[in-house]
């Protein structure tokens, strides 16, 4: 792969798996992460000299601004950073609900925003992908923040990839099911766990690899070139799954 791709949240789980395999196509990555010591960790991983890292909040646009400035040659996005809960309805606070929208949502446009700038001031195009969720394809039970906060970053990617085509510049989202990261094993118990895989007609969880490869087909201009605006589940056939034994 041609270029510079920048990952935010690209410290762990998706994102991780996301530098390394454009790292595995002769790519370069730039990884931001607000989780330094996971960031150190990544360092080591992708360590070469097609890998910078940077400590980054995605809510600050500042920061934002600077971290894409930095970079040469970009030509691809990917946007990881999210934060996820688990409260019913009744029981959200305004301020978790604000504070997840705003690292989901306002970090996703933050990144892909000034990603963009970059690219249409190259003149070359390039690709951005958004990681939501299923959670924003569907009502998900004590999800109501996290699924709000992926339904717009669903429709943000088709938003901007109406703006953004006059510029050669393609927007998608990538909507996993469960999938094996650090911060799934931190929010899914057994229970969540037997109802997710019951749901899910492959019965597994999906792999951050394999959300990965996703993401690298909807980065390459040859493979995905005339694709955008989409939302794509790699979730095993949860969302369109209908009667199941």
């Amino acid at each position: 792969m041609e270029g510079v791709v920048a990952i935010s949240g690209g410290a762990s789980g998706i994102g991780l798996a996301c530098a390394q395999a454009v790292l595995a196509t002769d790519g370069a990555v730039a990884v931001a992460d607000r989780d330094a010591a996971a960031l150190a960790r990544a360092a080591m991983l992708l360590e070469g000299p097609r890998t910078t890292t940077r400590l980054l909040d995605v809510t600050h646009e500042d920061a934002v601004l600077a971290w894409m400035e930095g970079l040469e040659g970009l030509s691809g996005c990917v946007t990881c950073a999210g934060i996820s809960a688990h409260t019913p309805t009744l029981e959200v606070a305004a301020a978790q609900f604000r504070q997840i929208l705003d690292v989901n949502v306002t970090g996703s446009f933050l990144v892909a925003q000034a990603a963009a700038r970059r690219m249409a001031a190259g003149g070359k195009g390039g690709a951005i992908v958004l990681i939501a969720s299923v959670s924003g394809l569907s009502g998900m039970q004590d999800r109501v923040a996290y699924s709000a906060s992926k339904a717009a970053v669903i429709n943000l990617a088709a938003a901007m990839a109406v703006d953004l085509a006059r510029y050669g510049i393609r927007v998608n989202a990538v909507c996993p099911g469960p999938v094996e990261t650090p911060m799934v094993a931190r929010l899914h118990d057994a229970a969540t766990r037997a109802a997710w895989t019951a749901r899910i007609p492959m019965r597994r969880y999906a792999t951050a690899e394999g959300v990965a490869q996703a993401v690298l087909f909807l980065l390459d201009p040859v493979r995905s070139g005339d694709i955008t605006g989409q939302a794509i589940p790699v979730d095993g056939g949860f969302s369109t799954a209908g009667l199941m034994p």
